[in-house]
């Protein structure tokens, strides 16, 4: 059986509804993994991490890091102490996050870079 892309994200945000479609319409095959139903484990998040900086992978524009304290959003600067905080508030994880079967990681909904992979 051939590796697909899998997807990384939460189901009902409008980026991934984007992602899906275009994913849909360009007939990439993938496997999409929800946050909700799958929580990112630790072991997940710091494979991502070999790949994109901690910096990318977090996105301190929404509503979730936002409401963070002052200390914890401290603690997103280090890999060490960042991860427990993504897996325990996995929205504030970069959507979507695309692993390609060659262990590419993708951040964000980038429409040529997708097709560049395909």
């Amino acid at each position: 059986m051939e590796k697909k892309l899998t997807v990384y994200g939460i189901k009902n945000c409008d980026t991934m509804k984007k992602t899906f479609k275009f994913l849909e319409e360009n007939e990439v095959a993938y496997e999409f993994v929800d946050y909700k139903k799958t929580p990112p484990t630790p072991s997940l998040l710091e494979a991502f991490l070999e790949e994109v900086p901690l910096d990318k992978l977090v996105n301190k524009r929404g509503t979730t890091y936002r409401k963070l304290t002052d200390d914890e959003k401290a603690k997103m600067d280090a890999e060490s102490t960042a991860v427990p905080i993504l897996v325990a508030n996995s929205s504030m994880i970069k959507r979507p996050v695309m692993v390609y079967p060659d262990g590419t990681v993708l951040l964000g909904f980038q429409k040529e870079a997708i097709l560049d992979k395909k």
